[in-house]
């Protein structure tokens, strides 16, 4: 077989990460809708610790109103996309400038009860999304809306996406669900002991002007001990009063390689959506594959 020429090589790379990724994203995405069918929908008040998933209604979050930061709209969460378009001869794209999401906590409830959810490292599927054009990079908040707006904004050398969760949306989610407060969490003694010795070893100097007895600038097996006891009797304080306060509901980015979905559209058509996914993966493995194959007869 004669050496393969640099542009075949490139071609054969190119069609293995197309036929390798296609077939990744395709068994991900069935695995995802698969789990989607099968898992149980839970209840605020009787959920288990752990992954769940849950169906209800989106409320304000604790903390500050927000404001979407392109349309200035009031939401509970947002997400925001600029792009640039660029022609280069032939080529023509649209090249994303910014993008950003927000951050803050938000309200939910299915009426048996109440929780917060982070929505850091989610995968979100808002309702509300909005696409117009401008020719600032930054958008003037008030020629976003009408027809003729969007009609004479194809000429426009920028585009702006922006996506928003409302209250009062309903909101489907997948995630890690814990409670704290109100007596149920455990004690692990001996590692609560150890995290508030750790915690107190950030401060040596204060650590050595609380239990150096004997003035050496160091702790001895004695006062080591003293340093265990005290810690001992601080993590069992700290517990007390974590469990007397109020029951807390959160869901969050669980810590296994499990999705983390938030979406305001419903099981059936997230599941419907994945599968769709699926089909397009595999067709782009199968063409990475017959692109490959039939390259390499080139070759020969």
């Amino acid at each position: 077989m004669a050496a393969l020429e640099p542009g075949l090589l490139v071609g054969l790379g190119m069609a293995a990460a197309a036929c390798l990724g296609g077939g990744w994203w395709c068994l991900q995405r069935l695995a995802q809708a698969r789990l989607l069918e099968d898992m149980p929908t839970s209840r605020v008040r009787s959920a288990a610790q752990g992954y769940v998933e849950l169906y209800g209604v989106l409320l304000a979050g604790p903390g500050e109103p927000l404001t979407a930061p392109l349309t200035g709209k009031p939401c509970l969460w947002w997400r925001y996309r600029i792009e640039e378009y660029r022609e280069s001869g032939k080529s023509k794209s649209w090249r994303v400038l910014e993008s950003a999401s927000s951050e803050g906590w938000l309200g939910f409830e299915d009426g048996s009860g109440q929780c917060l959810i982070n929505p850091v490292g989610a995968e979100v599927r808002p309702a509300r999304r909005e696409v117009w054009h401008g020719e600032r990079r930054h958008p003037q908040r008030e020629d976003h809306h009408g027809l003729l707006g969007q009609l004479l904004g194809m000429g426009k050398r920028y585009r702006y996406v922006e996506e928003r969760l409302h209250a009062g949306e309903p909101l489907y989610a997948l995630g890690e669900f814990r409670t704290s407060g109100g007596g149920r969490q455990g004690l692990d003694l001996a590692a609560a002991q150890a995290a508030v010795v750790r915690e107190w070893k950030q401060d040596f100097r204060g650590l050595l002007a609380r239990f150096d007895r004997d003035g050496s600038g160091d702790l001895n097996d004695q006062e080591w001990r003293l340093v265990r006891l005290a810690a001992q009797l601080e993590a069992e304080d700290r517990h007390r009063a974590a469990s007397g306060a109020p029951e807390l509901n959160h869901l969050r980015q669980p810590q296994e390689a499990l999705p983390f979905l938030l979406s305001c559209k419903g099981e059936d058509e997230l599941a419907r959506a994945f599968r769709w996914q699926a089909a397009g993966g595999a067709l782009l493995c199968l063409g990475g594959a017959l692109a490959g194959t039939w390259l390499l007869t080139q070759g020969w």
